[in-house]
């Protein structure tokens, strides 16, 4: 064998180790690269599902959001009626304390005449009638109430001729007539009837004076 073919059959050898190391190189690298592009499929298909769940999350952050923002609108729009509900409860009751403060008086003028002039029990309170919203306590007692001044033809009219000294002091009653609508006894020269306020007119008017 001539050196010329053994340098030849050495350069095989060589070569064929050099391959050999190559391709085992590169059986590890392609195994690596499959390897990879498998996790990196996986991990694909993952990154998918999860973008998929978190857009279902922002859905659902939305919604609640979208409840939240209803829910403070909501009470909102409550916080306000329940300020003007608050202010027409103040108005009404203050309104109903000013007019009973009217009434007060005027029912115990109406209750003092009723029992002077007609011998009736006084009218019922608000709190007494049937029905009636009003508790004995809605508005401030007072200790007495202010009574009107009687009105000077409700006033007995003083006797023409002073009677004979009696023996005993004895009130002589007003001079009483009956009313044409109700038919209640009221004073004579009353022009108006307190209890039905219908006006009075004599059943003998008085002719007028000729000049």
């Amino acid at each position: 064998m001539t050196a010329e073919n053994e340098r030849e059959i050495y350069h095989k050898l060589e070569a064929m180790k050099e391959i050999r190391n190559k391709t085992i190189s590169l059986e590890r690298l392609k195994r690596s690269i499959v390897n990879e592009v498998r996790s990196g499929d996986q991990e694909g298909r993952c990154l998918a599902q999860y973008k998929r769940e978190m857009e279902l999350l922002q859905q659902e952050k939305m919604s609640h959001v979208e409840e939240l923002r209803q829910i403070h609108a909501d009470i909102n729009a409550m916080e306000t009626v329940i300020k003007q509900t608050e202010e027409s409860m103040t108005r009404k009751l203050s309104n109903a304390s000013r007019l009973h403060e009217d009434y007060r008086p005027l029912k115990a003028e109406v209750d003092l005449l009723r029992r002077q002039y007609l011998g009736l029990d006084r009218l019922p309170d608000l709190h007494e009638e049937e029905g009636s919203p009003i508790t004995p306590d809605r508005f401030p007692p007072l200790s007495s109430a202010p009574v009107r001044s009687v009105p000077a033809f409700l006033a007995p009219a003083p006797p023409r001729k002073p009677p004979p000294p009696p023996p005993a002091f004895r009130q002589q009653p007003p001079p009483m007539k009956s009313c044409l609508s109700c038919h209640q006894q009221i004073h004579r020269n009353a022009p108006i009837c307190p209890l039905c306020k219908a006006k009075s007119r004599s059943r003998n008017p008085k002719k007028p004076k000729k000049k």
